[in-house]
């Protein structure tokens, strides 16, 4: 079974194009050779790289050499999963501990860089059923809206940021329901792992657990069910449930899950499989190039 994964190509593409010169490398400083992946990556303004990866941080390549930024330096994991860079140039930062928040105003090394930030849970959240993840405060996606809030996608539910308040006093965080039901693939409290918003301001989530998708239009969630695909390998199953990645230049909305791509053209969606010519069923990242 195959993995389709962007980061890997991202990586050959920066730094092995040099094949004639020393060229910077990421060096993986901790664990055993299963951890050290890069699973989540973006450009600042300033122009910065960021790469977060599984037990070795944080890596910053400023065009001429990397650091690396671990616990001991403000993080509160090690283990980082997604990024964001907000419209006034702080980057927030996912981990399977919580959020934390960089200030990239401040000069490395100088001030308090991270900042942890607490996202406040409604006393009457259930206990997290799974003895894998019981004590997670997994952040899985980050989204600014076109309004200027903040959505996050996290094991504890979805919660939105006003984008106003000070977050380190705990204000501007309210947490958001998609549907009541159970569901969640690492915990029976979250609905949504993928959040992405489309040009007409419609929010979409997408999860493992549930059965289709969910939009949000500003006034009502609906549960939008989708055709199965199937995952082939060792342990085949079908799944219908489905990642939002990306709308494209033409409008089109593009799903992923472990079965393939799913295409939503505003009116029906249209499947990919490994049958149609992708090169693998299960499907982790989509990203359209510049051309």
């Amino acid at each position: 079974m195959r993995y389709t994964h962007v980061f890997t190509f991202l990586t050959i593409l920066i730094f092995g194009t040099a094949c004639n010169r020393p060229h910077p490398k990421l060096i993986k400083t901790i664990g055993s050779p299963r951890y050290g992946n890069v699973q989540c990556s973006l450009q600042d303004k300033a122009g910065n790289l960021w790469f977060g990866t599984t037990e070795n941080g944080l890596y910053k390549y400023d065009g001429k050499s990397f650091r690396q930024f671990l616990v001991a330096d403000g993080l509160i994991s090690n283990n980082i999963f997604c990024m964001l860079e907000d419209k006034n140039g702080k980057i927030w930062i996912g981990t399977t501990a919580g959020l934390c928040l960089y200030d990239a105003r401040l000069p490395d090394g100088q001030g308090k860089t991270f900042t942890k930030i607490e996202i406040p849970l409604p006393k009457n959240l259930p206990p997290n059923k799974s003895d894998l993840y019981r004590n997670s405060h997994w952040v899985f996606s980050i989204m600014q809206a076109k309004s200027g809030k903040l959505w996050f996608a996290t094991i504890d539910g979805v919660y939105i940021y006003d984008g106003k308040s000070l977050p380190t006093g705990q204000a501007g965080f309210t947490p958001f329901i998609i549907t009541e039901a159970a569901g969640g693939y690492v915990s029976s409290n979250n609905n949504a792992e993928h959040i992405l918003e489309d040009k007409a301001g419609n929010i979409w989530f997408g999860g493992r657990g549930n059965e289709g998708v969910y939009r949000y239009d500003g006034k009502t969630v609906t549960n939008i069910k989708l055709k199965e695909l199937f995952q082939r390998g060792q342990r085949p199953k079908a799944h219908n449930w489905a990642w939002p990645q990306l709308q494209d230049k033409n409008g089109n909305i593009w799903f992923s899950n472990w079965g393939g791509v799913y295409r939503y053209d505003g009116k029906s969606f249209t499947t990919f499989t490994e049958e149609d010519g992708l090169s693998g069923d299960m499907v982790a990242r989509i990203i359209e190039d510049k051309k």
